[in-house]
Protein backbone atom coordinates (compact mmCIF):
# COMPACT_ATOMS: atom_id res chain seq x y z
CA UNK A 1 0.00 0.00 0.00
CA UNK A 2 2.77 2.67 0.58
CA UNK A 3 4.75 3.64 -2.61
CA UNK A 4 8.79 3.82 -3.18
CA UNK A 5 8.53 7.09 -2.40
CA UNK A 6 6.94 6.73 1.15
CA UNK A 7 9.54 4.57 2.11
CA UNK A 8 12.38 6.97 1.28
CA UNK A 9 11.20 9.06 3.29
CA UNK A 10 11.31 6.20 6.32
CA UNK A 11 14.16 5.84 5.72
CA UNK A 12 15.67 9.34 5.40
CA UNK A 13 13.69 9.70 8.73
CA UNK A 14 15.32 6.65 10.65
CA UNK A 15 19.11 7.84 9.05
CA UNK A 16 18.28 11.34 10.13
CA UNK A 17 17.33 9.67 13.67
CA UNK A 18 20.80 7.66 13.92
CA UNK A 19 22.91 10.06 12.85
CA UNK A 20 20.97 12.81 15.72
CA UNK A 21 22.17 9.99 18.10
CA UNK A 22 24.66 10.13 20.49
CA UNK A 23 27.23 7.02 21.05
CA UNK A 24 27.60 3.78 19.13
CA UNK A 25 24.78 2.58 17.20
CA UNK A 26 24.09 -0.98 18.41
CA UNK A 27 23.83 -3.46 15.67
CA UNK A 28 20.68 -4.04 14.44
CA UNK A 29 19.39 -0.93 16.21
CA UNK A 30 18.80 0.96 12.42
CA UNK A 31 16.12 -1.62 11.31
CA UNK A 32 14.41 -1.33 14.76
CA UNK A 33 13.76 2.03 14.26
CA UNK A 34 12.73 1.75 11.21
CA UNK A 35 10.31 -0.92 11.80
CA UNK A 36 8.97 1.19 14.46
CA UNK A 37 8.17 3.79 12.04
CA UNK A 38 6.51 1.26 9.82
CA UNK A 39 4.21 0.37 12.66
CA UNK A 40 3.26 3.59 13.67
CA UNK A 41 2.22 4.18 10.19
CA UNK A 42 0.35 1.01 10.12
CA UNK A 43 -1.24 2.02 13.76
CA UNK A 44 -2.30 5.52 12.33
CA UNK A 45 -3.63 4.07 9.55
CA UNK A 46 -5.80 1.21 11.15
CA UNK A 47 -7.26 4.52 13.09
CA UNK A 48 -8.37 6.28 10.91
CA UNK A 49 -10.14 3.31 9.18
CA UNK A 50 -11.44 2.62 12.84
CA UNK A 51 -12.61 5.89 13.61
CA UNK A 52 -14.78 6.01 10.01
CA UNK A 53 -16.56 2.93 11.03
CA UNK A 54 -17.22 3.89 14.33
CA UNK A 55 -19.31 7.32 13.38
CA UNK A 56 -20.90 5.05 10.63
CA UNK A 57 -22.00 2.80 13.80
CA UNK A 58 -22.99 5.75 16.25
CA UNK A 59 -26.40 5.62 14.35
CA UNK A 60 -27.31 2.60 16.29
CA UNK A 61 -25.77 4.40 19.46
CA UNK A 62 -28.14 7.54 18.49
CA UNK A 63 -30.94 5.68 17.92
CA UNK A 64 -30.70 3.51 21.01
CA UNK A 65 -30.08 6.76 22.97
CA UNK A 66 -32.73 8.70 21.62
CA UNK A 67 -35.43 5.72 22.00
CA UNK A 68 -34.60 5.59 25.64
CA UNK A 69 -35.58 8.95 26.62
CA UNK A 70 -38.50 9.33 28.94
CA UNK A 71 -40.56 10.82 26.62
CA UNK A 72 -39.37 10.24 22.94
CA UNK A 73 -40.57 11.84 20.06
CA UNK A 74 -42.08 10.53 17.06
CA UNK A 75 -38.49 11.72 15.79
CA UNK A 76 -36.44 10.23 18.11
CA UNK A 77 -38.09 6.03 16.97
CA UNK A 78 -37.33 6.73 13.62
CA UNK A 79 -33.58 7.43 13.64
CA UNK A 80 -32.24 5.86 10.55
CA UNK A 81 -29.88 2.66 10.79
CA UNK A 82 -29.03 2.29 7.11
CA UNK A 83 -25.74 3.14 7.81
CA UNK A 84 -25.00 0.88 10.34
CA UNK A 85 -25.48 -1.88 7.73
CA UNK A 86 -23.28 -0.45 5.17
CA UNK A 87 -21.67 -3.04 3.26
CA UNK A 88 -18.52 -1.63 3.10
CA UNK A 89 -18.61 -1.12 6.35
CA UNK A 90 -19.18 -4.62 7.82
CA UNK A 91 -16.28 -5.65 4.74
CA UNK A 92 -14.60 -3.91 6.87
CA UNK A 93 -15.27 -4.80 10.27
CA UNK A 94 -15.32 -8.81 9.52
CA UNK A 95 -11.76 -8.48 8.44
CA UNK A 96 -9.67 -10.78 11.00
CA UNK A 97 -7.17 -8.60 10.98
CA UNK A 98 -9.11 -5.45 11.27
CA UNK A 99 -10.37 -6.11 14.27
CA UNK A 100 -7.21 -8.25 15.75
CA UNK A 101 -4.80 -4.23 14.43
CA UNK A 102 -7.51 -2.61 16.60
CA UNK A 103 -6.91 -4.58 19.63
CA UNK A 104 -2.94 -4.96 19.05
CA UNK A 105 -2.70 -0.65 18.81
CA UNK A 106 -5.48 -0.30 21.84
CA UNK A 107 -7.45 2.11 19.62
CA UNK A 108 -10.80 1.75 21.66
CA UNK A 109 -8.53 3.17 24.59
CA UNK A 110 -7.90 6.02 22.08
CA UNK A 111 -11.12 7.54 20.47
CA UNK A 112 -12.58 10.50 21.69
CA UNK A 113 -16.43 9.77 22.09
CA UNK A 114 -17.63 13.17 22.39
CA UNK A 115 -15.41 14.16 19.15
CA UNK A 116 -17.22 10.82 17.73
CA UNK A 117 -20.98 12.09 18.24
CA UNK A 118 -20.04 15.51 17.22
CA UNK A 119 -19.11 14.33 14.00
CA UNK A 120 -21.94 11.50 13.73
CA UNK A 121 -24.49 14.39 14.35
CA UNK A 122 -22.38 16.86 11.24
CA UNK A 123 -23.01 13.68 9.14
CA UNK A 124 -26.63 13.21 9.84
CA UNK A 125 -27.21 16.46 9.72
CA UNK A 126 -25.58 16.59 6.19
CA UNK A 127 -27.55 16.58 2.56
CA UNK A 128 -25.23 13.94 1.57
CA UNK A 129 -26.37 11.56 4.46
CA UNK A 130 -29.83 12.42 3.42
CA UNK A 131 -29.57 11.86 0.30
CA UNK A 132 -27.91 8.04 1.21
CA UNK A 133 -30.78 7.52 3.90
CA UNK A 134 -33.54 8.16 1.27
CA UNK A 135 -32.72 5.94 -0.74
CA UNK A 136 -33.61 2.49 0.89
CA UNK A 137 -31.92 0.02 -1.56
CA UNK A 138 -28.30 -0.44 -1.08
CA UNK A 139 -25.66 -0.49 -4.66
CA UNK A 140 -21.97 -0.85 -4.33
CA UNK A 141 -21.31 3.02 -5.11
CA UNK A 142 -23.06 4.50 -2.58
CA UNK A 143 -21.77 2.70 0.42
CA UNK A 144 -18.42 3.69 -1.01
CA UNK A 145 -18.66 7.09 -1.29
CA UNK A 146 -20.57 7.88 1.84
CA UNK A 147 -17.93 6.64 4.35
CA UNK A 148 -15.38 8.44 1.81
CA UNK A 149 -17.89 11.66 2.01
CA UNK A 150 -16.94 10.97 6.29
CA UNK A 151 -13.24 11.32 5.81
CA UNK A 152 -12.35 13.53 2.70
CA UNK A 153 -15.09 16.27 4.31
CA UNK A 154 -15.92 15.54 8.39
CA UNK A 155 -12.73 14.35 9.08
CA UNK A 156 -9.52 15.45 7.31
CA UNK A 157 -10.97 19.37 7.15
CA UNK A 158 -11.89 18.99 10.95
CA UNK A 159 -9.65 20.81 13.17
CA UNK A 160 -10.88 19.12 16.27
CA UNK A 161 -10.30 15.69 14.68
CA UNK A 162 -6.87 16.21 13.29
CA UNK A 163 -5.24 18.04 16.71
CA UNK A 164 -7.02 14.35 18.67
CA UNK A 165 -5.01 12.54 15.82
CA UNK A 166 -2.13 14.36 16.15
CA UNK A 167 -1.81 14.16 20.13
CA UNK A 168 -2.15 10.18 20.24
CA UNK A 169 0.29 10.12 16.75
CA UNK A 170 3.73 11.73 16.36
CA UNK A 171 3.88 10.31 12.70
CA UNK A 172 0.59 12.38 11.38
CA UNK A 173 2.31 15.37 10.03
CA UNK A 174 4.82 13.40 7.72
CA UNK A 175 2.51 10.65 7.05
CA UNK A 176 -1.13 12.64 6.64
CA UNK A 177 -0.45 13.07 2.62
CA UNK A 178 -0.29 9.37 2.16
CA UNK A 179 -2.63 8.53 4.91
CA UNK A 180 -5.18 10.60 2.49
CA UNK A 181 -4.67 8.45 -0.16
CA UNK A 182 -3.92 5.35 1.50
CA UNK A 183 -7.37 5.24 3.37
CA UNK A 184 -9.39 7.07 0.15
CA UNK A 185 -7.98 3.76 -2.00
CA UNK A 186 -8.89 1.20 1.05
CA UNK A 187 -12.52 2.62 1.05
CA UNK A 188 -12.63 1.70 -2.52
CA UNK A 189 -10.91 -1.41 -2.60
CA UNK A 190 -11.44 -2.66 1.13
CA UNK A 191 -10.88 -6.39 0.31
CA UNK A 192 -6.66 -5.33 -0.85
CA UNK A 193 -5.61 -5.37 2.50
CA UNK A 194 -5.76 -7.21 5.45
CA UNK A 195 -4.16 -4.31 8.32
CA UNK A 196 -0.72 -7.06 8.70
CA UNK A 197 2.33 -5.42 7.87
CA UNK A 198 1.59 -2.15 5.74
CA UNK A 199 4.45 -3.23 3.30
CA UNK A 200 4.43 -6.13 1.04
CA UNK A 201 8.28 -8.64 0.98
CA UNK A 202 9.15 -6.96 -1.97
CA UNK A 203 8.78 -3.39 -0.38
CA UNK A 204 10.23 -4.19 2.95
CA UNK A 205 13.13 -5.86 1.43
CA UNK A 206 13.40 -2.61 -0.36
CA UNK A 207 13.24 -0.62 2.61
CA UNK A 208 15.75 -2.64 4.53
CA UNK A 209 18.14 -3.03 1.49
CA UNK A 210 18.23 1.00 0.97
CA UNK A 211 18.95 1.91 4.95
CA UNK A 212 21.66 -1.04 5.31
CA UNK A 213 23.24 0.41 1.91
CA UNK A 214 22.73 3.77 2.96
CA UNK A 215 25.35 2.92 6.36
CA UNK A 216 27.03 0.56 5.19
CA UNK A 217 28.67 2.34 1.77
CA UNK A 218 28.93 5.68 3.63
CA UNK A 219 32.70 6.21 3.09
CA UNK A 220 31.52 5.50 -0.74
CA UNK A 221 29.10 7.68 -1.16
CA UNK A 222 30.74 10.60 0.58
CA UNK A 223 34.18 10.31 -1.33
CA UNK A 224 31.76 10.96 -4.67
CA UNK A 225 29.83 13.96 -2.76
CA UNK A 226 32.54 15.63 -1.13
CA UNK A 227 34.79 16.93 -4.08
CA UNK A 228 31.06 18.43 -5.57
CA UNK A 229 30.07 20.38 -2.53
CA UNK A 230 33.20 23.05 -3.86
CA UNK A 231 33.15 26.12 -0.98
CA UNK A 232 31.01 23.80 1.41
CA UNK A 233 32.60 21.28 3.96
CA UNK A 234 30.29 18.27 4.01
CA UNK A 235 30.08 18.88 8.11
CA UNK A 236 28.64 22.47 7.01
CA UNK A 237 25.57 21.17 4.89
CA UNK A 238 22.68 20.34 6.24
CA UNK A 239 22.39 17.20 8.07
CA UNK A 240 19.54 15.75 6.27
CA UNK A 241 20.87 17.41 2.46
CA UNK A 242 23.99 14.79 3.09
CA UNK A 243 21.85 11.94 3.76
CA UNK A 244 19.42 12.27 1.11
CA UNK A 245 22.18 12.92 -1.60
CA UNK A 246 23.92 9.41 0.40
CA UNK A 247 20.73 7.54 -0.39
CA UNK A 248 20.55 8.82 -4.16
CA UNK A 249 24.00 7.89 -4.70
CA UNK A 250 23.28 4.47 -3.50
CA UNK A 251 20.65 4.21 -5.59
CA UNK A 252 22.71 5.23 -8.89
CA UNK A 253 25.50 2.40 -8.05
CA UNK A 254 23.07 -0.42 -6.67
CA UNK A 255 20.24 -0.64 -7.25
CA UNK A 256 19.84 -1.40 -10.89
CA UNK A 257 15.91 -1.67 -11.40
CA UNK A 258 15.45 2.07 -10.61
CA UNK A 259 15.95 4.41 -13.17
CA UNK A 260 18.44 7.34 -12.45
CA UNK A 261 15.90 10.16 -13.54
CA UNK A 262 13.66 8.64 -10.97
CA UNK A 263 15.83 8.86 -7.84
CA UNK A 264 16.82 11.88 -8.71
CA UNK A 265 13.48 13.20 -9.30
CA UNK A 266 12.15 12.09 -6.06
CA UNK A 267 15.01 13.17 -4.24
CA UNK A 268 14.57 16.46 -5.16
CA UNK A 269 10.91 16.55 -3.91
CA UNK A 270 12.21 15.05 -0.94
CA UNK A 271 14.87 18.06 0.14
CA UNK A 272 12.14 20.52 -1.22
CA UNK A 273 9.55 18.92 1.42
CA UNK A 274 11.85 17.84 4.55
CA UNK A 275 14.65 20.33 3.97
CA UNK A 276 15.61 23.70 3.99
CA UNK A 277 14.68 26.53 1.15
CA UNK A 278 17.57 25.68 -0.97
CA UNK A 279 17.68 21.96 -0.37
CA UNK A 280 15.81 21.08 -3.38
CA UNK A 281 18.34 22.89 -6.36
CA UNK A 282 21.50 22.21 -3.88
CA UNK A 283 20.32 18.20 -4.01
CA UNK A 284 19.13 18.78 -8.10
CA UNK A 285 23.09 20.20 -8.70
CA UNK A 286 24.91 17.44 -7.00
CA UNK A 287 23.28 14.27 -8.07
CA UNK A 288 22.87 15.76 -11.59
CA UNK A 289 26.94 15.90 -11.51
CA UNK A 290 27.45 12.95 -9.92
CA UNK A 291 25.58 10.78 -12.56
CA UNK A 292 27.19 12.59 -15.23
CA UNK A 293 30.76 11.61 -13.31
CA UNK A 294 29.28 8.17 -13.06
CA UNK A 295 28.07 7.67 -16.12
CA UNK A 296 31.35 8.84 -17.51
CA UNK A 297 32.80 6.46 -15.57
CA UNK A 298 30.54 3.46 -16.52
CA UNK A 299 29.75 3.11 -13.43
CA UNK A 300 25.60 3.14 -13.88
CA UNK A 301 24.50 0.13 -14.74
CA UNK A 302 20.41 -0.27 -14.54
CA UNK A 303 18.15 -3.19 -16.34
CA UNK A 304 14.68 -2.85 -17.19
CA UNK A 305 12.32 -3.21 -14.67
CA UNK A 306 8.12 -3.15 -14.35
CA UNK A 307 7.43 -1.57 -11.23
CA UNK A 308 10.77 0.46 -11.23
CA UNK A 309 9.22 3.66 -11.25
CA UNK A 310 7.06 2.62 -8.13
Amino acid sequence: MISRRNIRVKVMQTLYTIDSMSGEVKPGEPLTILNKKLEASRGLFTYLVFFITEVARYSETDARQRASKNLPTAEDLAVNTKIAGNEVLWKIVETPGFSAAVADFKLKHIIDTELLKKIYLQLAASEEYKEYISVQARDKKSEKDILEFIYRTLLLPNEDFIAHVEEHFINWDDDAEMMEQLVAGYLQKPAGYDFGPILSKEKLDFAKNLLQTTIEKAEVTLELIKPKLKNWDADRIAALDLIILQMGVCEFLFFETIPTKVTINEYIDLAKEYSTVQSGQFVNGLLDNIHKELTQQDKIHKKSHKNSSL
